[in-house]
């Protein structure tokens, strides 16, 4: 059975630059001939904007309905990136990135899209050298997904979407550290845990399978469980994200 994919596009080429929503919304519809749209937070960032978040999640879907543009899915960008969100060592600054990831879910909602979903945490330096450190690392930031998981069957969602990473510090990195996180973070009550995979993340320099650098094989082995792909330019060696 082959699976079916439909063309969108991560709405990351407006921020900063197109910020009204009937501005971007106008460019995907009319100059880029799509109606599918993942929406990125770096354009409206869950705790930054907490007084006008809301009423700026339902002008975005006032206009999807307008432009006819489906907002699919809400994703974390680089802003969100830049942090360690889940993977912080300090539980009262983690706590801080678990809420923003249940506001995030909250603005999805809002929009209408189906899931939420990206960057979900990073480990420092010290924490992943240490391997009993590591560990236990790794268990909070799947007992935070769990949390999210049920957050997002709350909100009606069908998914929650975890993006692998090139970076080891930033797990899932290979397709077995993948596989193994989907079936412990899966357990209980929520919605699935998905992925997201980005074909040019597979670039990691330090892993020993050369299947973990061959994207077919990512998707070989984790069609099922991947309802969202990131698609860009690149040749292999690094995270590119070149121009089409």
């Amino acid at each position: 059975m082959r699976a079916r994919y439909m063309l969108g596009i991560n709405n990351c080429f407006a921020v900063k630059r197109f910020v009204k929503p009937e501005e971007w919304m106008k460019i995907v519809r009319e100059v880029l001939e799509l109606d599918i749209v993942q929406f990125s937070l770096d354009l409206l960032d869950p705790l930054l904007y907490s007084r006008s978040g809301r009423y700026e999640a339902y002008k975005v879907r006032a206009n999807s309905e307008e432009y006819e543009v489906k907002i699919d899915t809400c994703f974390t960008g680089l802003a969100a990136y830049s942090f360690n969100l889940l993977g912080h060592p300090d539980p009262y600054v983690r706590a801080d990135g678990l809420e923003w990831h249940l506001k995030a879910i909250e603005l999805t909602t809002i929009m209408g899209a189906r899931g939420y979903g990206g960057h979900i945490s990073a480990l420092t330096m010290q924490d992943y050298e240490d391997r009993n450190r590591r560990k236990k690392m790794l268990e909070r930031v799947i007992e935070g997904v769990k949390v999210l998981r049920r957050k997002s069957e709350e909100e009606g969602h069908e998914f929650l979407l975890w993006e692998p990473m090139p970076i080891a510090r930033e797990p899932p990195h290979t397709i077995k550290e993948a596989e193994e996180i989907l079936e412990r973070a899966n357990e209980g009550r929520g919605v699935p845990l998905k992925y997201c995979v980005d074909l040019g993340h597979t670039c990691a320099k330090d892993v020993r399978r050369r299947e973990d650098r061959d994207p077919y094989e990512w998707l070989r082995r984790l069609a099922r469980d991947i309802p969202v792909l990131h698609v860009q330019q690149t040749d292999g060696k690094g995270d590119r994200h070149w121009p089409f």
